[in-house]
């Protein structure tokens, strides 16, 4: 893995969970929190979990300062419309500044249950991306179960829109 590549797709990630999102937020609140027996149950228990999930890899790898109370302890409906775009940036910025070097970093975390783990900074990032994409995936069938056309999150849409070489 490149850190261009890094930077492509932490940048994809943000873009389509964003996109995911401003879609789940269109609805009215009964329906974003109806339980569709999926996942984490409702579409926003999804999008909190992809949130919380990715400000727990930031603190991890990135970023210490956004250490925040855990999956148990966090409450459904923070604001994450406001919360989760300054995570998105957080990434964004050390993306810039990434070189290839740092991907081979050893991070150093304990995983929910307080296991002691290593792992290589670039499969962490890999992670990252593809569990925000795995329950995004989950996100657009339950818009597709309250009877929503799903915007176009896939990586390609991305290449394309910001016409990505």
């Amino acid at each position: 893995m490149t850190a261009k590549e890094v930077r492509h797709h932490i940048a994809y990630s943000g873009w389509a969970s964003a996109k995911l999102l401003d879609a789940a937020l269109a609805l009215p609140e009964e329906e974003r929190h109806r339980d569709l027996g999926v996942s984490h149950k409702s579409l926003m228990g999804t999008m909190e979990h992809i949130f919380f999930a990715d400000r727990v890899w930031c603190a991890r790898a990135v970023d210490p300062s956004f250490e925040g109370p855990s999956f148990a302890e966090y409450k459904p409906g923070h604001t994450i419309e406001t919360e989760w775009p300054l995570v998105q940036r957080r990434w964004a910025e050390w993306a810039e500044a990434v070189i290839e070097e740092d991907l081979a970093r050893m991070v150093e975390y304990k995983d929910i249950r307080g296991n002691e783990h290593r792992s290589p900074l670039w499969q962490v990032l890999l992670h990252v991306v593809n569990h925000a994409t795995l329950h995004r995936g989950q996100a657009m069938g339950m818009l597709r179960q309250l009877g929503v056309v799903p915007p176009a999150t896939d990586l390609i849409f991305y290449y394309r829109e910001r016409k990505v070489d």
